[in-house]
């Protein structure tokens, strides 16, 4: 899942407030002064001596609402009732619910959603698997899995704790692709146990979207999934991540006038989402592509207890170039960057060839910073929603799972993963294209459908889609 957004958030503060002994106005200031921004002031209650306000202060993050309530609490005359962050608000009870697609009227409506009528259904299900793809909800239902073991920038953090996360996931396939999704926390981190469990549960859901499971255990969790099962499955932090940055890969090259194929790609941060970026690069033609991890560059010849390093070895760094990220960046075309904050320097991108390319992925704090960067980088991009360019998963999962819901596809191939990049990019049209407009707003309606009819499309010439098209169909009608 993309990490944690930099962007602030706001807070609402209720003040009882003594009127002979304060004005409103010096309240005002003194939230100004500590860097605070009223939006809203409401009025809850007013006596002759005293008013209770609500005020909504927009805030840096949860260290700057402290130094604001700090301050509040030492002007005379005013007492601090409640401090409600519009976020947990957000989540209060959970954000999403079940609810039943026809009302339940009379006992008639009973007696076919339910026992009788519900039998014939049933036992045509039985005699007819297939049949469930159409006669219950698995035809538009995703499980958003995780294990809790990876969460945004969080780490190791537990299924409870990745709840919200899931949950938002499966508000945003819902409102983005009229998809039905539910979180799936597991309480365990055996690899065995999470592929058992997957597949014990898979026959309700029509795919399988893994979410924040760590790395190397992710790999082979979905590689046995997919081969064990016959529905799509996803893993979001690998592919989704590697899908949206080829789609503003396609487009920053076209602004800085180079062939994609021809460029040499330096990649930090060799984990479950480097690799699977690098994979998708080679896919789409690039030949030089080089990894740099903690250790300094991936190289053939070197011994990794990582066995996923081992195939990255044997398939990148053409060249064999050893060192760290300083030592191999020279002349580097395009630096993509899925580590840590302040991994890139200046030093480094001032090595890079005419006209570089930086996408900083790490998340709140990037590789290298915008502002830092902006002299030296032709295109940069980032993971946040504060900065032009924001590489975002939202993009990429649910136009896939809808276009591979929708024509029952029973996996999800590389090719329809190149076709899902290709038309994120083809959202921003020609004209549109600009050092600081090579992605689409991950509000943009068209999205979701462009990547539908790609993945479908992609899906029907590899030949994993199991239902008919609709053209073939209609010829079948008429024959």
């Amino acid at each position: 899942m993309a990490g944690l957004n930099g962007g602030g958030t706001s807070v609402i503060v209720r003040l009882e407030i003594h009127k002979e002994q304060v004005t409103f106005g010096k309240i005002a200031t003194a939230i100004g002064d500590a860097g605070g921004d009223i939006v809203a002031v409401d009025v809850t209650r007013a006596s002759k001596t005293t008013t209770t306000r609500d005020i909504t202060v927009q805030v840096s993050d949860p260290d700057h609402t402290e130094v604001i309530v700090k301050v509040l609490k030492g002007i005379p005359g005013v007492r601090l009732i409640n401090v409600s962050d519009q976020t947990f608000l957000m989540h209060l009870g959970g954000k999403i619910e079940v609810t039943p697609k026809i009302p339940i009227k009379n006992r008639d409506d009973l007696s076919r959603v339910y026992t009788p009528g519900v039998a014939r259904v049933c036992m045509a299900i039985h005699e007819d698997p297939s049949k469930a793809h159409s006669l219950t909800i698995k035809r538009n239902t995703v499980a958003v899995v995780s294990d809790g073991t990876a969460v945004l920038g969080l780490g190791n953090i537990g299924p409870e704790a990745a709840m919200p996360v899931m949950e938002g996931k499966a508000m945003l396939f819902k409102q983005m692709a009229g998809v039905d999704a539910f979180p799936i926390c597991l309480d365990t981190q055996d690899t065995e146990e999470i592929i058992r469990t997957v597949k014990a549960i898979a026959p309700a859901f029509g795919g399988i979207n893994l979410e924040d499971i760590s790395s190397p255990r992710c790999f082979e969790i979905e590689e046995r999934l997919i081969n064990e099962l016959d529905i799509p499955v996803f893993h979001d932090d690998q592919h989704g991540t590697a899908v949206v940055i080829l789609a503003g890969l396609l487009n920053a090259v076209k602004v800085v006038g180079k062939q994609l194929e021809s460029c040499k790609v330096v990649i930090t941060g060799i984990g479950a989402a480097g690799i699977a970026c690098t994979k998708m690069l080679l896919a789409a033609g690039v030949t030089n592509v080089i990894g740099v991890d903690r250790q300094g560059a991936i190289v053939r010849g070197e011994s990794y207890t990582n066995s996923m390093w081992d195939w990255y070895a044997n398939n990148t760094n053409p060249l064999e170039l050893k060192g760290t990220l300083s030592d191999v960046i020279a002349e580097a075309d395009i630096f993509i960057g899925l580590s840590g904050p302040g991994v890139l320097k200046v030093d480094d991108v001032k090595k890079m060839a005419t006209d570089p390319i930086v996408f900083a992925m790490a998340n709140p704090t990037p590789e290298i910073t915008p502002e830092d960067a902006e002299p030296y980088v032709r295109v940069m991009a980032t993971g946040r929603s504060d900065y032009p360019n924001q590489i975002n998963n939202v993009l990429c999962f649910p136009g896939i799972f809808r276009g591979v819901l929708d024509c029952r596809a029973s996996r999800i191939t590389q090719e329809m993963k190149l076709a899902a990049a290709k038309a994120i990019a083809s959202v921003v049209n020609e004209d549109e294209l600009s050092e600081y407009y090579i992605i689409p707003s991950v509000f943009n309606h068209a999205v979701v459908e462009k990547v539908r009819e790609a993945v479908m499309e992609a899906a029907y010439e590899s030949g994993v889609a199991r239902r008919r098209r609709q053209r073939e169909t209609q010829e079948s009608h008429h024959e």
